[in-house]
């Protein structure tokens, strides 16, 4: 109980305080739960992790957890990611402790602007395509309830509109053929960063912040990342459902 009214606070702190967004519970760029077309720059170095609701997991997870992850754009183009989620439970008198361990990589398409100004980008991704089976992460077999938990397929598209701060709109269509965390539907999503004028008093207060609304094609959710030092330290945190909240920290360095 402690813990979660610990998680709420820092939520609300967010809420209150609160570039291109970590989606702390996949560890690639992205909304909340739903992706994005939205890209780091060029040479991005990305490691985090957080505290996961158990609402915000697939359902192999029946408890609140942990995870995190490393992140590298390699081109403005390609990002590719590694992702650990742990397990700690009780299966009988045995107590497991281990992690799932997923790949993901997303691939940029389209970008903003190309062809005309009103033009969005454009991104295809994937989530933990592989599993371990065998140990050597070659296997593709990812349908049904066995290992891949989060595995999903998307086509991303976003827009960026300059009205009284900075405004991105999202749609996806995700895909899997997964068995309890099935996905097959559109996802949309709208996130709102500020942008005072360096006149302004709270310029810089609020200009690390960025709230976030989406819908995932399953559920409706609410959050924001508050950059601390200039994008490279940053803390997001959502409410799963506009009800269940989950927290969590990411550190971004530019190699180039």
């Amino acid at each position: 109980m402690q813990i979660k009214r610990l998680i709420v606070g820092i939520f609300l702190v967010l809420g209150c305080l609160s570039g291109a967004k970590a989606q702390f519970t996949y560890g690639t760029t992205g909304l909340l739960h739903a992706p994005s077309a939205e890209m780091q720059r060029d040479k991005t170095f990305m490691f985090g992790g957080g505290y996961l609701n158990s609402h915000a997991t697939p359902a192999r997870w029946n408890y609140n957890t942990w995870n995190y992850y490393l992140n590298i754009t390699f081109f403005p183009w390609l990002e590719v990611a590694y992702t650990c989620t742990i397990f700690d439970e009780m299966r009988g008198k045995v107590h497991m402790k281990n992690q799932d361990r997923s790949f993901h990589g997303r691939l940029r398409l389209w970008k903003e602007g190309w062809w005309k100004p009103w033009t969005p980008q454009i991104v295809a991704g994937v989530n933990d395509f592989t599993t371990g089976a065998g140990e050597d992460y070659t296997h593709m077999g990812v349908e049904g309830d066995g290992n891949g938990y989060l595995n999903r397929y998307y086509l991303a598209a976003t827009k960026h509109v300059e009205f009284h701060g900075k405004w991105g709109i999202h749609a996806a269509y995700v895909y899997n053929r997964r068995g309890k965390d099935k996905l097959n539907g559109p996802t949309f999503g709208v996130d709102y960063t500020f942008a005072l004028p360096e006149t302004s008093t709270l310029n810089k207060l609020v200009n690390g912040i960025n709230l976030i609304a989406e819908y995932d094609s399953k559920y409706f959710n609410i959050g924001g990342k508050y950059s601390i030092w200039k994008d490279h330290i940053n803390v997001v945190g959502e409410l799963r459902e506009c009800r269940y909240p989950s927290v969590g920290v990411y550190f971004k360095i530019h190699l180039k």
